[in-house]
This record gives structure tokens, sequence and C-alpha cells, in this order.
């Protein structure tokens, strides 16, 4: 008896050290796992890496499509049947409503951090607030004041802006076939949705202060997040604070009087706060989509809704407006779906270029190597 309790006792010593190793064992790639996690959500270079991850540029394009609808109907209900006719003043509690939400954010930990300070001098994140106010604030004012047809072709003009403000500053080009998509979309949003030109003198120097700033705002949203590590909400984070302080100077200015007196009873207010939400959700969505594409192809996404909007209006509400327009919204589909096509096509042969040299062998012949172009993303960075 004395031996087999002895030899039990042995046995028991031995399951209990290896049921200590194994916890151990466990505890550590427990630890592991955490440590990996931590870095990845709580670095800029591991938020950068989920964004792009989760949030592609199919996803990050899709969403800003359907919020952009939203803001449509949401910004309708507000300044037609609420009545609330002061688009800087509106803009200006959009940004301030997302100032909130990611202070929210940031207090529970659910902010992405931002990259070093040493990384984005300050003048390039305050260029950009003071930028993206001048930009929202006058293209609602524009809208205020211009008809829609004159509104939209100064949208058009954003488009070549954008172009020739990237080769100007930054000596980027882009290809002649791209030029001429560009060109044949932009023509056909033109027939689709110019019907009418009117327009005071005071609308028609706001619409032109307006198309500056609308691209320069593009440009610098895509270059910071494709060339830092910035996500869209830290760079959002870091931005508002000063898009709020130029509103609130641009809102005597270009807003009528009388905002004191608009009634706030409790459905004007929750038209309001809807609005403001979608308007956080359309930055965000935007923000997304050009740290996903590019500039250009932002404002071709916008071109897109347009003409989508209005086929839909057509082919669901029976809504007539136009042969010659419908013909011209069908056009610039065509010319989307071209430059679409060329954007993926650099975008898979830029994956391609990723590859190991190994795998690159197995999975396309040598002599297509120099036929290689670049993606997106590096078709629209900046060259410093």
């Amino acid at each position: 008896m004395g031996l087999l309790s002895s030899l039990l006792r042995q046995d028991s010593r031995r399951f209990i050290k290896r049921k200590d190793s194994d916890a151990g064992e466990a505890g550590r790639a427990l630890e592991e796992l955490r440590g990996s996690l931590y870095n990845e959500l709580r670095t800029s270079e591991g938020a950068k890496r989920q964004q792009q991850r989760f949030c592609g540029p199919v996803v990050a394009m899709t969403f800003n499509f359907v919020v952009a609808v939203g803001i449509i109907l949401g910004n309708k209900l507000v300044m037609g049947k609420v009545g609330f006719n002061y688009p800087i003043f509106l803009t200006l509690i959009h940004y301030a409503s997302a100032w909130v939400l990611l202070a929210f954010f940031k207090a529970f930990s659910l902010l992405p951090i931002s990259p070093p300070s040493k990384t984005t001098p300050f003048s390039s994140l305050f260029a950009l607030g003071a930028v993206m106010a001048f930009a929202s604030g006058l293209a609602n004012t524009s809208l205020k004041h211009n008809s829609v047809g004159f509104y939209q072709m100064a949208k058009i003009a954003v488009t070549p802006t954008i172009v020739i403000a990237e080769f100007v500053l930054f000596s980027k080009a882009i290809s002649f076939i791209k030029v001429l998509t560009l060109a044949v979309v932009s023509l056909g949003v033109a027939v689709a949705t110019v019907t009418d030109l009117e327009f005071n003198f005071f609308g028609a120097c706001v619409a032109v202060a307006w198309i500056f700033p609308s691209a320069i705002n593009k440009i610098l949203w895509s270059r910071l997040q494709q060339q830092g590590n910035w996500t869209a909400l830290s760079l959002m984070w870091k931005t508002t604070p000063v898009t709020v302080f130029f509103l609130l100077a641009l809102m005597p200015w270009l807003d009528p009087p009388g905002v004191m007196s608009f009634k706030w009873d409790v459905n004007n207010a929750t038209a309001i706060l809807i609005s403001a939400l979608l308007g956080f959700l359309l930055q965000w969505s935007g923000a997304l989509a050009l740290g996903a594409t590019s500039a250009t192809s932002h404002v071709v996404l916008g071109q897109f809704k347009t003409c989508v909007i209005l086929l839909g209006g057509y082919l669901v509400f029976g809504s007539d407006p136009g042969f010659v327009s419908i013909c011209g919204a069908v056009i610039a589909l065509g010319g989307m779906t071209v430059y679409t096509s060329l954007s993926l096509k650099k975008s898979s042969d830029k994956d391609s270029n990723l590859l190991p040299k190994h795998n690159l062998a197995s999975s396309k012949p040598k002599n297509d190597e120099d036929n290689k172009e670049e993606s997106i993303a590096e078709d629209n960075s900046i060259v410093v």
C-alpha cells in the first residue's frame, strides 16, 4: 500500500505540474495575443492597417454613396420643411456635433491614436481644417444663392482643378486615357444636370471661390492618409476644431440675419440633429473614401451619385428630366465605368508587384513585368 500510495502521489504531482505548465503556456499565449491586439488598435500604424483591412476602396465608396443619398433627404427636410435657411450655421452644427461625438469616442478609448506630432507639421493640420471650413461652407452658400445648374457646373470644374493642382504643386501626371475619360464624364454630367445657369453676382463669386478650396481639401485628405499613418477618425479629431473656428468667423459674413429668432421646437431640433448625425457620417465616409482611393476618384464618385439620383428619379418615381439629360447621364456612367476599370487594373497590377519574386514567376509571365502600371494609391500619391 505504501508503494502504491507513493506512486499515486508522484503521478499526481506530475499531473499538477503538467497542468500548471499548460496553464502557463495558455497565459503567455493570451498575453501575446492581447499585446498584439493592443499594438494593432492603440498605435497609429496598427490603426491604419485595420482601416485598410476592413475598409477598402469598394466598402469606403459604397458607405460614402449611401450616406450622401441620406443626407440629401435630411438637408432637404431641414432647408425645406423646417425652413432652416442658414447654410453656414447648419454646417457649423454638423462639425460641432462631429467634434462632440469624437470627444465621446476618445473618452471611451474608441478613437484611433494619432501619429507622432513630429511626423505631421501642425501647419498641415491647420491648413486642412481651414480649407475644409471654406469648402463646406461655401458649397452650401453657393447652393443657396445659385440655381442647381450653375452649382453643378461649379462642381464639375473641381475635377480639372484637382488634376491641374496636383500637377503644378506635386508634379503628378495621369495618363491620357484617364484625362479623356474624365472629360467624357464631365461632359455627360453637364448634359445631364445643367439645365439652367441662373445666378447673381454674389452667388457666382461664391461658386468660383469654392472650387479651389474644394479641390485642395480633397487632395490634402488623401495625401495625409496615404502618406502618413493617419486614420479618418484621428484626422477628423485633429482638424475639426480648426474647422469650427473658421465657420464661426464665416457665419456673420455669409449667413442671413435672424438665426436667433428661428423657432427652436422639438421637431425642428430633432430634424437638425438627424442632419448633423448624417453630416458626421458623411464626413467620416468621405475621409475613408479619400484615404482608400484618391481625390479624383472621390470627385468621380460624387458625379456618379448625381447621375444615379437623376436616373433613379426617372425609373422609380416617374420624373421626366428629358431625353437629353438621360442620354447625358448614361454617357457619364459609361465614362465612370471605364475610369473605374482602369483604376482597378492599376490596383491589380500593383498587387502583383507586391508579391514575392518566387511567386511572380508562377503568377505572371516574365515578359509582362515591364508593362505593369502603378496602383491607384501611388498614381495619386504626392511626390515629396
